[in-house]
């Protein structure tokens, strides 16, 4: 369980006030969530604002704390070191870049891609030395940049959105600033700034005004400015400005309404690594496509969201810029579906040892389990996500030779109940990632299972675990604490280290032949593990592409998987 943290009344930026931030605007984003998705119009009355920049927050969250290392005092239940002094060991610089990348890797959805660029215009002027200037200066400055950097992305800015409130709540921090302002000062002027034009929006966008609504990302926005002065001043913000009920709300918008209108079919998210000028061509390319272009980020590395009717093509045009991952494909209509109860056509329910991969499978689409160490998910369990999918037809990832057994139970009852259901027997998570990566929604179903099939088929996997005690495996007795290096399933080799029985394990896999590595990281394991497998893979196999992920709390301290 998680706490706020509280805040004191303070007159500077450095990284714990920046931590604070943080976490308070998850609790705020969390708190508010509902209220938001309810009055979610523009651009695409999906109901999920509200959960898009909840999520963007908290995966800028959770780089900033793995950065700063221990959470501010009360947000975890045992912390035992002082998280100020934590803190203090981090810079301004150190703290803002790692919030901007977290929401960058982590954007949801048009809202959350557009936080995700105005946290990286904070970063871009709080990440430079001060010079001359103070806190309010700087932070008013920061605001300003925010507000440039966000209309930039958006290849058609409206006004009447999360835009608008940005830019208003800019104006009024520079005014503060100018006067001499505290960093307090400022950011009180920006949440009072950035309400007062979320109240007017509805006179500016005809969708909000004809529902009666604010605009639901300008609705988060605000939440987020709140957190932000809270932070610096300790003062609690207007309670119903944080519930999304700036105005009042006649009636919430209904879902049908988006569909009676028109417009693209799919939402395609994808974190993309490319150079400047192709991610320019790129633009050119998507906003040719479809609409509700947002492409955010610089130095190599871009999120990209957009609206479109050939999500393929979309997704083909990152790989003409450069390497995109991480891809994220919704269908509307079934998003659509589900917030009516209703069933959509085709869904994913995948079991996953760590909560880093669980919310990776979640934005593929997957509806997921958690299996935690020592714990095998029962039929019940399956059946349950198999029903939260709403699907007609369901493609069940067990995700290890253990839990075979509780999947063919849990097909059974789901077929009683009318869905079609096919098991793909994964045995291990990067099995279920290769089989969500050519997962194909639109397809017939049993082409759909075949190719899911193929690819699970084609990825050795192996695995890296601590022995507990003495015993006796396939490659000789092993003591306590020995590294023991899996692969298929089988002790391959024991070994004293991660790092030599990890890049171990990986030659002997690679000796096979294979074209893509993909590392999956514990939640104890150094990103210098996975920077030397990855500077391994380069040198001696040229041809091989590596992909890197978190796999969270749960998780082993390492997956590989090579296909």
């Amino acid at each position: 369980m998680q706490h706020e943290p509280q805040p004191q009344p303070a007159d500077e930026l450095d990284a714990e006030a920046v931590r604070t931030w943080s976490s308070l605007a998850v609790a705020a984003l969390g708190r508010a969530r509902e209220d938001i998705d309810a009055i979610n119009v523009y651009p695409v009355a999906d109901a999920d604002t509200g959960t898009n920049l909840y999520l963007t927050a908290e995966s800028a969250d959770r780089a900033l704390t793995e950065a700063l290392g221990t959470p501010p005092a009360g947000v975890s239940e045992t912390t035992a070191v002082d998280p100020v002094a934590a803190a203090a060991t981090a810079s301004l610089p150190e703290a803002v870049r790692a919030y901007a990348h977290g929401a960058l890797i982590g954007a949801r959805g048009n809202s959350g891609t557009i936080l995700a660029q105005l946290l990286r215009g904070v970063a871009d002027v709080l990440g430079d030395e001060p010079g001359d200037r103070g806190a309010g200066r700087m932070l008013a400055e920061a605001l300003t940049r925010a507000a440039e950097e966000a209309y930039r992305a958006v290849a058609h800015p409206v006004e009447g959105t999360m835009l608008t409130v940005a830019a208003a709540a800019a104006r009024a921090g520079e005014a503060a600033g100018a006067a001499a302002g505290t960093a307090a000062d400022v950011a009180r002027a920006a949440y009072d700034g950035a309400r007062a034009a979320l109240a007017d929006t509805p006179g500016q966008l005809a969708e909000l005004g004809r529902a009666g609504v604010v605009d639901a990302g300008g609705c988060g926005l605000v939440a987020v400015l709140g957190a932000l002065w809270q932070a610096l001043s300790g003062q609690q913000p207007a309670a119903e400005a944080v519930r999304g009920r700036a105005v009042p709300v006649p009636r919430p918008p209904q879902p049908c309404e988006a569909e009676e209108r028109g417009g693209p079919a799919y939402e395609v998210i994808y974190l993309l690594e490319a150079a400047e000028p192709a991610v320019a061509q790129l633009r050119e390319r998507l906003d040719g496509l479809g609409d509700s272009l947002v492409v955010v980020g610089g130095d190599g590395l871009w999120n990209v969201h957009v609206h479109v009717d050939d999500p393929g093509a979309a997704v083909e045009a990152g790989v003409v810029a450069g390497r995109p991952y991480r891809i994220r494909i919704t269908h509307f209509a079934d998003e659509r579906r589900r917030a009516r109860g209703e069933r959509v056509q085709r869904a994913v329910v995948a079991v996953v040892p760590g909560e880093g991969l669980a919310g990776l499978c979640g934005e593929a689409g997957a509806t997921t389990v958690l299996a935690r160490p020592g714990e095998v998910p029962d039929a019940a369990a399956l059946v349950d996500a198999i029903r939260r999918a709403h699907a007609r037809e369901v493609v069940l990832l067990p995700g290890g030779a253990d839990q075979r057994a509780a999947a063919a139970a849990a097909a059974d009852k789901a077929r009683a109940d009318g869905v079609r259901v096919a098991v793909i027997p994964t045995r291990s998570a990067v099995q279920g990632l290769a089989a969500l990566a050519v997962h194909d929604p639109e397809g017939s179903f049993d082409e759909d299972v075949v190719a899911m099939t193929a690819a699970a088929g084609a990825t050795r996997y192996g695995e890296l675990a601590v022995a507990e005690r003495q015993s006796f495996t396939s490659a000789g007795i092993c003591q306590a604490g020995d590294v023991l290096g899996l692969i298929d399933g089988d002790v391959a080799l024991i070994g004293s280290g991660l790092d030599e029985t990890a890049q171990a394990v990986l030659e002997r896999m690679l000796g096979s032949g294979g074209e893509l590595v993909t590392l999956v990281l514990g939640p104890e394991v150094p990103d210098a593990l996975a920077e030397r497998l990855e500077a391994y893979v380069q040198h001696g196999h040229l041809a091989v592409d590596t992909v890197t992920y978190r796999g969270g709390r749960y998780s082993a301290p390492l997956l590989i998987g090579v296909e």
